[in-house]
């Protein structure tokens, strides 16, 4: 009876027969909030999806396999329900700080693969910071890193755009 309610209410998941269960909980968490992120926009192109891929190969040492698995079972889980707020308790909860901000940083990365960030791209990552517990000022910093990584930094760095209409 009680993995029946489980089933119901949280699908799959709750079971662990999931494709995502076979996964590290941080890393899913991680390639969850960077499709989203990448998604927001109405439009997930090669250069996000590229972007995400590299991502996910660096910062958790994954094969190309992995990364494209890791990404396609996050992708899906986004697609089913766009919660983030279990993907944030992840983070929240397994990285310090540090590295939480390396996530910030790294979503930058994603949302300006395109170029510019949509108002949309931007709401998110207040709310991502808010819920992961990042400081606006590393919010800005972290911004900035990911904008001169790109080569996107300097008077003439991207602003933000309307949202997918725009």
């Amino acid at each position: 009876m009680i993995q029946r309610l489980k089933d119901i209410l949280f699908g799959e998941a709750a079971r662990g027969d999931s494709p995502e269960a076979s996964f590290d909980e941080t890393a899913f968490a991680a390639a969850a909030l960077m499709a989203e992120a990448a998604r927001l926009d109405g439009h997930f192109d090669r250069n996000e999806r590229e972007s995400v891929l590299a991502l996910l190969r660096d910062r958790f040492e994954l094969d190309e396999a992995s990364a494209e698995a890791l990404l396609a079972a996050a992708d899906a889980r986004i697609d089913r329900s766009p919660q983030i707020l279990p993907f944030t308790r992840t983070i929240k909860d397994r990285l310090g700080e540090a590295e939480r901000i390396e996530l910030v940083e790294m979503l930058w990365e994603v949302i300006y693969a395109d170029g510019r960030a949509h108002d949309y791209e931007a709401g998110l990552m207040r709310r991502i910071g808010g819920l992961i517990y990042v400081q606006d000022v590393d919010m800005g910093a972290a911004r900035k890193r990911a904008l001169a990584r790109l080569g996107l930094a300097g008077d003439d760095a991207p602003q933000r755009s309307g949202g997918p209409e725009a």
